[in-house]
C-alpha cells in the first residue's frame, strides 16, 4: 500500500469514520470541517443511530441490509458504548396490518405474543398484543457516539481543522499521492447534481415515568416513527421523511405528529419534558443507496439517506479497500473521468 496524503472535507458521520479507517491504515489524513462548532451543520446530528438493517430491509434494497450486518461488525468493534439489544415492532391493534405486513418484507425477527413482548419491554406489558422483535440490531446515543469518533480521530494523529472552508483548488497538491474524499452531503450537489435533500424532523424528550431497553417502532399506515432510549431518562423521537431541503424549524404538524407517536406509545410521555426540536437534511440518491465516486485525485462519498449511522462503516472500507488494492465494490462504488475544464 502507497501511503497518501488525504483531506477528507466534511466532518459528519460519514467524513468521521473515513478519517478513522484511513488514518488507522497509515495514512496521513486532515480533516476539513466548515463549522466551527463540531456538528452544527451535519445531518447526522438529528440522526437516530440505529444500526438496524434488518428493520431497514423493509423498504431499502438487500444491499442496505447486507452491508449493514457487516457494519454492526465494524461498530462492534469499535465503538464500546453501542448497545446490542435489537429493536421492537409494534402496531396498535387497529393497525396490526401493517406489523404482518412489515415481517413479510424483512427477515430475522421473532415474532412476539403480549406476555413476551411484556417481558422484554415491560413498561410497553397490557400495550400490544403482538411485537416483532429484531435481536440482531443495535443503537447509540447520536452525540455521544460522535464524540466518540471525533476524538479517535484525533488520536490516531488526524489533523482536524474546524471553522475552515473547503478550497478545492487547492486540497490536492500538484503532483504526489494527495487526494480528495468529499463527504459534504448536500454541499455537494454541484459536483453531484442527482443529490436531493430528504427533510427529517425529531424531537427529544425527557421522561422519569417511562423506561424503555431498545428502540421502539411504532407502524403507522401513513409512516412508521421509533422512539431511541438514551441515558438520564431521554428519549429521542424521529423521524419525518420528507421530500424537501428546506432547512427550516420543525413544523407544528411534523411536531403533532411525533408528540402523538410518543404518546400512543405509551401516555406516560404525555407528562414528559420537551427538551429540544430539531430538523435536519438528508442527502439522497434517487434510490436512496449511498454512493462512492471516484473521479481521479477525488472521492466523493455521499447520498446516504437514512442510512449514515448504519453504512458509514462499510463506506469508510470500501474507500480503504480501494486505495490499498484496486478493489470496487461495484454495488457501491463507481469510477468515472473527472470532469474536465
Amino acid at each position: 500500500m502507497v501511503a497518501r496524503r488525504i483531506t477528507i472535507v466534511g466532518a459528519g458521520i460519514i467524513g468521521l469514520w473515513q478519517a478513522l479507517t484511513l488514518a488507522r491504515a497509515g495514512h496521513a489524513v486532515r480533516l476539513i470541517e466548515a463549522s466551527v462548532t463540531p456538528f452544527a451543520d451535519a445531518a447526522s446530528r438529528w440522526a437516530g443511530a440505529m444500526v438496524a438493517p434488518d428493520c431497514e430491509a423493509e423498504a431499502a434494497p438487500e444491499v442496505v441490509r447486507a452491508l449493514g450486518h457487516e457494519a454492526l461488525a465494524l461498530w462492534r468493534a469499535t465503538y464500546p458504548d453501542l448497545l446490542c439489544r435489537g429493536s421492537l415492532v409494534v402496531a396498535a391493534p387497529r393497525d396490526r396490518g401493517e406489523l404482518t405486513r412489515f415481517a413479510r418484507l424483512t427477515r430475522g425477527a421473532q415474532a412476539l405474543d403480549a406476555a413476551a413482548l411484556a417481558e422484554l419491554e415491560p413498561a410497553l406489558g397490557g400495550r400490544f398484543a403482538t411485537g416483532l422483535y429484531f435481536p440482531q440490531e443495535a443503537h447509540m446515543e447520536t452525540p455521544r457516539a460522535l464524540d466518540f469518533l471525533l476524538a479517535a480521530v484525533r488520536n490516531c494523529g488526524v489533523e482536524v481543522h474546524l471553522g475552515r472552508t473547503w478550497q478545492p483548488d487547492q486540497a490536492v497538491e500538484q503532483g504526489g499521492t494527495g487526494l480528495v474524499i468529499d463527504c459534504r452531503g448536500l454541499a455537494a450537489r454541484t459536483a453531484l447534481p442527482q443529490l436531493r435533500g430528504v427533510r427529517g424532523e425529531r424531537l427529544l424528550l425527557r421522561s422519569s415515568e417511562v423506561r424503555l431497553s431498545r428502540p421502539v417502532r411504532l407502524l403507522h399506515p401513513r409512516a412508521s416513527f421509533y422512539i431511541v432510549p438514551w441515558s438520564e431518562g431521554r428519549f429521542m423521537v424521529g423521524a419525518t421523511v420528507i421530500e424537501s431541503a428546506d432547512t427550516v424549524a420543525v413544523t407544528v404538524r411534523s411536531a403533532l405528529e411525533l408528540l402523538g407517536l410518543a404518546y400512543a406509545l405509551h401516555p406516560a410521555f404525555g407528562e414528559a419534558e420537551i427538551l429540544e426540536l430539531g430538523a435536519g437534511v438528508r442527502p439522497a440518491f434517487p434510490d436512496n443507496v449511498p454512493r462512492i465516486v471516484v473521479r481521479g485525485r477525488t472521492i466523493h462519498v455521499n447520498g446516504a439517506y437514512r442510512h449514515g449511522f448504519l453504512l458509514a462503516p462499510v463506506l469508510a472500507r470500501a474507500v480503504a479497500a480501494h486505495l490499498s488494492n484496486g478493489r470496487v465494490d461495484d454495488q457501491i462504488m463507481s469510477i468515472e473521468q473527472p470532469a474536465t475544464a
